[in-house]
């Protein structure tokens, strides 16, 4: 499928019910994902890093692109971009970046509105909102169509604010965004709140631990699932519960649930 005919069926897919976009981290795991018959993915700002042996938000921005690359040209489907903060403040620069962005052949990217800094966690609302602006009009000067998704981060950077995060998110939407996403949301009536502020816009809902199911966050409204990090910890989860075994008690237990080598395994990327 060629980049436009993947950007085309990201829309698509956005228009109407409710889809999983599961995160890999790299093009193997995005290989295995998409075999699986998942109808697209969506990077992992985190789990990449951790592939790197660097914490979340600790890649460059080659690393990056070198990254949404790679992942955009090992499966068929479409790939959206975590780009975290577009690696830059000020919406110039923001713009620059996601212009670079979207020629990795990624279907969509996300801006988010977290400065990574623990006293002022969240951008100010009229820079948010400036940087949403220069990444719209970065992605229309682009003519690549790729689908922007606007965050805000206040419920997973201290400022589980849900006044603030609607205005924030209802300003995006208006300043662009074509999908809208805030992580940590996770009551009910959060949700829904969400979902009837940004309408008609689609709403992206964080998935990260066994609190709900896909039909129930269908029958709120919520047109697309991801699941982060998640799936990268439990790929984690298995490792180091493999490895804390045979260096503290020099057993293989763990081991014995490990997939076959020369059966699932290579037969996926055969």
């Amino acid at each position: 499928m060629a980049p436009s005919d993947r950007v085309r069926t990201f829309h698509e897919l956005h228009q109407s019910g409710c889809f999983v976009i599961p995160n890999p981290w790299d093009r193997g795991s995005a290989r295995l994902l998409a075999q699986l018959g998942f109808p697209a993915l969506a990077s992992t700002s985190s789990g990449f890093a951790w592939s790197m042996g660097r914490p979340d938000n600790g890649v460059t921005l080659d690393q990056a692109l070198a990254h949404f690359q790679a992942v955009a040209q090992a499966v068929e489907i479409p790939v959206s971009a975590d780009f975290e903060h577009g690696f830059a403040d000020q919406p110039a620069q923001v713009a620059e970046h996601v212009s670079a962005a979207v020629r990795t052949g990624i279907a969509g990217l996300s801006i988010e509105d977290s400065t990574g800094d623990d006293a002022n966690p969240l951008y100010a609302f009229d820079l948010a909102v400036e940087r949403i602006r220069a990444a719209r009009a970065a992605i229309d000067a682009s003519g690549t169509g790729v689908l922007l998704t606007g965050r805000s981060e206040g419920f997973v950077a201290g400022r589980p604010d849900m006044a603030e995060t609607i205005r924030r998110l209802t300003a995006y939407a208006a300043a662009g965004a074509d999908c809208l996403f805030a992580p940590g949301i996770k009551n009910v009536a959060d949700i829904t709140a969400v979902v009837r502020a940004v309408a008609p816009k689609p709403v992206n809902v964080l998935v990260g631990s066994d609190w709900t199911t896909v039909p129930q966050l269908a029958q709120l409204g919520v047109r697309r699932i991801s699941t982060g990090g998640a799936l990268a910890r439990a790929a984690w989860a298995g490792f180091l519960t493999a490895a804390k075994e045979i260096a503290a008690q020099g057993t293989f237990g763990a081991l014995a649930k490990a997939v076959q080598l020369s059966g699932d395994m290579n037969r996926a990327f055969s």
